[in-house]
């Protein structure tokens, strides 16, 4: 059960079990720095746990999904500070002596907070999410504010024929999407996850964001995230109206990578108003949106808000 312990430290370092010099290793973080400055279309997640507690996270993996698809993983252990219970040791293989100079929950999350709330997070099933608030009501330290969606939802839009022949887990979607990865690693089931849903939207044509949704509304849903407080454009607020070419929460995620942080709706606060292309049957015989009309009504009012068009929006995303 010692398989996956190569894979625990960021891409590919060997890491065996257990030695006194590798425990030494373990002792700091992977330098994360390089890809925490970027952003994602979306970042899958996933956890181990020492016992039966959801609290007891001893491992995160995280894979990141870039704009052109491509995935980069990592797994960081974690030192659960509670016991380890036959059982979870057997299913994963990680015990006492692997996390004995691991960083705990409370430390890996203030590292990574920023990052993941500016993030779409993928989970496969609603454990991890719960594990992440149980493991931050253990340690102490504020919940991870961020939004989460669910792969295993994206699978069954995807593949219903599932239903009742082994179901939509990873085990089942292994053998039936033919996923090379080994179970029960997080890094490598956070990969599995991604891979999931990047063949969803190749098989049925349609954006994550939409398989996500349960029926299909008139308008996108919108997305409140923080602004990178590294990115070139920190300290703009922006919020999104009208139909855009990619989905309202890709949109802000881009935008908060930037800098930027995007609210729901206008305020005083909001200095960028992205306008998409409008369908004028749904605006109440208005020409513009609500959202767009209270921006210009702002901006007689003396307050500086800049209207951009969507293309002039990605223009200075890329430029940044």
């Amino acid at each position: 059960m010692r398989r996956f312990f190569q894979r625990l430290w960021g891409r590919g370092e060997a890491l065996t079990h257990p030695d006194v010099a590798q425990q030494e290793h373990a002792a700091t973080l992977p330098d994360l720095s390089d890809w925490m400055a970027e952003t994602y279309r979306f970042v899958a997640v996933d956890v181990e746990t020492a016992n039966r507690q959801k609290s007891s996270i001893c491992q995160i993996g995280l894979a990141m999904v870039t704009t052109t698809n491509e995935i980069r993983s990592v797994g960081i252990l974690i030192d659960p500070d509670q016991p380890f219970e036959t059982f979870n040791v057997d299913l994963h293989g990680i015990d006492q002596w692997a996390v004995r100079r691991a960083p705990t929950f409370d430390a890996v999350l203030e590292m990574l907070r920023l990052f993941l709330e500016r993030h779409i997070l993928v989970q496969h099933s609603h454990f991890d999410r719960q594990a992440f608030n149980a493991a931050s009501e253990f340690w102490g330290v504020p919940e991870l504010n961020a939004s989460w969606i669910d792969s295993v939802q994206i699978a069954r839009k995807a593949w219903p024929e599932l239903k009742g022949k082994g179901g939509h887990g990873l085990a089942s979607l292994k053998k039936h999407l033919n996923l090379n990865f080994e179970h029960h690693d997080a890094a490598e089931d956070a990969r599995a996850a991604a891979e999931v849903v990047l063949l969803a939207e190749a098989s049925t044509g349609e954006d994550f964001t939409e398989l996500t949704r349960k029926k299909k509304k008139k308008f996108q849903p919108s997305v409140a995230l923080p602004g990178n407080e590294q990115g070139a454009l920190f300290g703009h607020v922006a919020c999104f109206t009208g139909q855009l070419s990619m989905s309202r929460i890709e949109a802000a995620t881009f935008a908060a990578g930037a800098g930027i942080a995007v609210k729901t709706t206008v305020s005083k606060k909001v200095t960028l108003l992205i306008v998409g292309d409008q369908d004028l049957s749904s605006l109440a015989g208005h020409t513009k949106s609500s959202k767009h009309r209270r921006a210009e009504a702002l901006l007689q009012e003396g307050h500086h808000i800049k209207i951009l068009g969507e293309s002039e929006f990605l223009k200075l995303i890329v430029q940044t």
